[in-house]
């Protein structure tokens, strides 16, 4: 982000010492920005082979600008692709087949010099429709060879629900390897919820022209992107793959063309490359939201397809804010970095008045203006938070996600938070900074330490303090219906700050932890969330990437009339669930069944009472927002090579996080010797010249740190050479 001062960690810090005396104090330096060492986030997870693979293929793909990016279309029946090409192209690489469906479907545009996209059902990519490309110049960019490039972009339509698309695009060297996409439901559906991936922000050096940065530069990009894959690796597989696609809070890369050697804005497109390079992502579009960092280079607009495009909320660089509808749910993507609220007003007030038919109205803003860490207090966030609050307010905005702060945080329901007093954006920068020194030699934190204590005589240590309780907005916090976790029919607005989901850096908590806020987390790992939208619910999760471990309880937003209807819809969606029963913990799902009966009884009863029916309603949402799956670990399967005092054993790889080989002279394995393993392939070395090794394998995941196995293979025999 942007401050000299901000900074933090994990462990803990010296408190600074203060004079007695009047003297002013001497201050060292704030905590060390936190981050995630990729090599240490794959030998948690169990994914080091993937980890040393990714590191070879980075040699080579980080030179790559072509990778192409997903957005979601205005509505579930679209997708927006966006793609650079070099100006210079050739076929080199196309893949035939590819290339003569192209032909066969748009034979008069085989002479056009514009890339094209296809798309069509399944493998044999039937009933394909062919796109040209819009394509735009990208302006003021040159690769290490000298080469320029163009941008192109495509909306591909008339998607339907729940199936399988192949695409290919021509990336300037022919057409690429087909790649799937599955669309989703749009009646009840999952979406994720990260914060500032900032790619190459792990990279601690300033942007000088330098072999020394560069290098620097290309390995942070490296370890980022690969906790970034992670994150989203382990948010499908927390859904199943059923995720529609993912809201980014803003800041997608680190170097800003400010920043960048040279004021050079080809430098940060090696971040972009980290940035799209996930697998995941060919088949999962990101909402983007415009970040600080993303904010003063077009290459940002080059990259992402962005729906329903304004120039309301535009800084005349990256563009403005835009929307789009997915199943009964509408999401407003702001650019807050231009701060003119006049226009983001104007586009909210047009956007849902042209969308009335959406129950839920969700917004996205980058600035955490209802957080919980460092940035959280600086006046120009508050400035804005009392600003923009009204006319979400005045919209019935549900839920505002926003980033920033690199720490998690989740709000109660608020309304009607009002600014106490005028102060500038930069007003309290002494005093913040002040605060949250963390002495000489500090060493990395989680939550920034309180140096102003409120018996000190500074008249400015006491203003700084008075701001800081006129911010907690305790009046503004709502009385809300609640039953466990799920809250009823709110008028309030619900914010929520993702952590970093690449790990590239974090912030640490503020000391003092506002009144405005349920739930904060912060232990220097990536996390995501998960949110589920139905008919009458938005529930969401949110848990840590490295174990899976959830981070705050599940909290859930229910509208409903409270009448029979309600509860009857609601009743259908969870029969559903019951066809499901043994994919679910017994207990968690004996908690749902109870509750699914009950709601049943209720709504069978004419006489039930209004109360009683919310009271169900609740209870069917808890319950289901409560189950856990089953962790389901594959049977294992290997072969051995037998070899001179050795046995190399050949697993099938699977996904899961590691494999046991367990290993003996006899077939009853007495005396068996076991070894653990990431890799696929592993060597049992200094065995006995002509003696039987006999071998069997189990796969294991390791769920919230513990080691989940499934069943052995069958036994193995092997004669040692």
């Amino acid at each position: 982000m942007k401050s000299n001062w901000r900074k933090q960690m994990m462990i803990s810090a010296l408190a600074l010492t203060l004079s007695a005396a009047n003297a002013a104090p001497v201050f060292a330096s704030a905590a060390p920005d936190g981050k995630s060492n990729a090599a240490e986030i794959a030998q948690t997870m169990g994914t080091t082979t993937q980890w040393n693979r990714w590191q070879k293929e980075w040699k080579t793909l980080k030179n790559d600008w072509t990778q192409i990016s997903l957005s979601p279309g205005s509505n579930a029946t679209e997708l927006n692709f966006a793609w650079y090409t070099p100006k210079q192209t050739n076929d080199n690489n196309s893949n035939a087949d590819v290339e003569a469906k192209v032909q066969a479907i748009s034979p008069d545009q085989k002479d056009s010099n514009v890339p094209k996209l296809i798309i069509g059902e399944g493998r044999n990519m039937k009933n394909a429709k062919v796109y040209e490309a819009e394509q735009t110049e990208v302006k003021d960019e040159q690769d290490s060879n000298g080469g320029t490039y163009n941008s192109n972009k495509v909306t591909a339509t008339g998607l339907k629900e729940n199936k399988t698309y192949y695409y290919s695009y021509d990336n300037g060297n022919g057409y690429t390897k087909p790649a799937a996409y599955t669309t989703k439901s749009k009646k009840d559906f999952s979406f994720a919820f990260v914060g500032d991936p900032q790619i190459g922000s792990s990279n601690e050096l300033k942007g000088k022209d330098s072999k020394e940065f560069y290098d620097a530069q290309s390995n942070a990009v490296k370890s980022d992107a690969f906790n970034w894959s992670s994150t989203l690796n382990a948010a499908l597989e927390k859904t199943d793959n059923k995720l529609s696609f993912v809201v980014s809070a803003g800041d997608q890369i680190q170097t800003t063309k400010k920043k960048s050697p040279n004021k050079d804005a080809s430098k940060s497109e090696i971040e972009y490359t980290g940035y799209l390079s996930p697998e995941a992502l060919k088949s999962l579009p990101v909402a983007t939201t415009v970040g600080n960092h993303d904010a003063d280079n077009a290459n940002y607009t080059y990259h992402f397809n962005r729906t329903n495009a304004s120039e309301l909320g535009s800084n005349k660089v990256v563009g403005g804010d835009y929307y789009f509808k997915y199943g009964n749910a509408l999401f407003i993507m702001l650019n807050t970095q231009d701060t003119n609220v006049a226009e983001h007003e104007q586009f909210i007030e047009q956007t849902v008045a042209a969308n009335k038919d959406c129950k839920w109205r969700i917004v996205t803003l980058h600035q955490d203006i209802y957080g919980s860490a460092e940035h959280s207090n600086e006046p120009e966030i508050t400035n804005l938070r009392y600003q923009l609050t009204p006319i979400f307010e005045q919209n019935d905005v549900d839920v505002v996600l926003t980033g920033h702060d690199h720490a998690y945080s989740r709000s109660k329901m608020l309304l009607g938070g009002t600014k106490a007093n005028d102060y500038t954006d930069d007003e309290f920068d002494a005093e913040l900074k002040k605060d949250m020194d963390a002495g000489e030699n500090p060493t990395t934190r989680t939550v920034a330490p309180a140096n102003i204590k409120n018996d000190s005589t500074d008249e400015k240590d006491q203003k700084y303090l008075s701001y800081l309780k006129s911010i907690m907005d305790e009046k503004a916090i709502e009385t809300v219906k609640k039953q466990g976790s799920s809250v009823i029919n709110p008028e309030g607005v619900l914010y929520m700050t993702a952590g970093s989901s690449s790990g590239s850096k974090y912030y640490d908590l503020v000391p003092r932890q506002q009144t405005y806020i349920a739930h904060r987390w912060q232990e220097d790992v990536p996390t995501y969330s998960v949110v589920d939208v139905t008919e009458n619910n938005l529930t969401i999760n949110t848990y840590r990437t490295d174990n899976d471990e959830k981070i705050d309880e599940t909290f859930s937003i229910t509208k409903s009339k409270g009448d029979v209807a309600s509860l009857n819809k609601e009743i259908k969606a969870a029969e559903s669930i019951v066809k499901q029963k043994n994919t679910y913990i017994t207990q968690s799902y004996r908690v749902f069944e109870q509750a699914l009966a009950g709601a049943k009884k209720v709504a069978a009863d004419k006489k039930a009472t209004k109360s009683e029916v919310e009271n169900a309603l609740k209870a069917l949402t808890n319950a289901k927002a409560a189950l856990e799956k089953k962790v389901v670990v594959a049977k294992a399967s290997a072969t051995l090579k037998a070899g001179k005092k050795k046995v190399t054993v050949k697993i099938k790889k699977a996904s899961v996080s590691g494999y046991e080989i367990k290993y003996a002279a006899n077939k009853n394995f007495k005396n068996a010797k076991v070894k653990n393993t990431t890799k696929t392939t592993y060597t049992i070395k200094s065995l006995k010249s002509k003696k039987k090794c006999y071998v069997k394998v189990r796969a294991y995941k390791v769920v919230k740190g513990k080691k989940i196995y499934g069943s052995y293979s069958k036994v193995l025999k092997a004669t040692v050479k």
